[in-house]
């Protein structure tokens, strides 16, 4: 059995609909069908991703937490200082060249 579709609207890029028109027109299939396979592919090649931000914002979390019940944990932000300092390099190397 079918499974229920539900209309879209999208806008395209002119190269982009010319693709889609293309890979159709090759597979002998609808433009619809083929921007929904081009979407599913896009959708798997992106959910690792997706996951792996879940994950580091929940890893983040329980890492305030224990900051917060831990005093002598160290207060500052790693994260946002190794980031300067990795700038901060940047910075020395452009401005030797």
């Amino acid at each position: 059995m079918a499974e229920r579709k539900i209309r879209a609207q999208i806008l395209l890029e002119p190269r982009q609909r010319h693709r889609l028109e293309e890979l159709a027109r090759r597979e002998g299939r609808s433009i619809s069908d083929v921007t929904r396979r081009a979407i599913d592919a896009g959708l798997d090649a992106l959910e690792p991703e997706i996951d792996f931000w879940k994950k580091r914002e929940r890893i983040i979390s329980e890492l305030r937490k224990v900051r917060e019940k831990q005093p002598f944990v160290y207060q500052g932000d790693l994260v946002n200082e190794a980031r300067r300092e990795q700038e901060d390099k940047r910075i020395k190397i452009w401005q030797r060249g």
